[in-house]
């Protein structure tokens, strides 16, 4: 099972890689506290508390993210932490962060575990979020899918 999330963690990565090759400036981190999460088997819903900082001006938003996941997700986690590291074609206005993001997804935890979401999407798909870290989380689960973040 290591193994396989191991693998799977390596292609989001590389994936990710590829997808910021058109945003190219580091515009930020995004760092997000997860609440608890119950996986049922084909996907899962959690709702995060964020916090942007500009990496130009230092300046902090926060946002509410939704996260779902479609995919293998099975078991049950206390809370997480995901950091990604924002890349944009320039530096990002007030809310720019703001919209849908789509990507892969994967993550395993038994006791404290962690994983890989690259994410793309905001103003226009030009915002790719790249993990800065892997996922920590504790708890007992497995996952791997597609996921979708919405960042209000």
């Amino acid at each position: 099972m290591r193994t396989l999330v191991t693998a799977v963690s390596g292609l989001i990565l590389a994936l990710g890689v590829a997808a910021s090759a058109d945003a190219a400036e580091r515009a930020g981190v995004l760092h997000c506290y997860g609440a608890r999460k119950i996986g049922a088997i084909v996907g899962s819903f959690q709702e995060a508390r964020c916090v942007f900082t500009s990496a130009y001006t230092g300046r902090r938003e926060r946002y509410i993210a939704h996260i779902e996941r479609a995919g293998l997700d099975i078991g049950i986690t206390e809370r997480s932490e995901l950091v990604w590291t924002v890349f944009a074609p320039s530096s990002l206005g007030r809310r720019a962060l703001a919209g849908e993001y789509v990507g892969a997804l994967a993550d395993a935890t038994v006791g404290v575990g962690g994983g890989a979401n690259v994410l793309v999407g905001g103003n226009n798909h030009t915002i790719s979020l790249q993990p800065v870290s892997v996922k920590a989380e504790t708890g007992l689960a497995i996952a791997a899918g597609a996921g979708r973040l919405q960042l209000r």
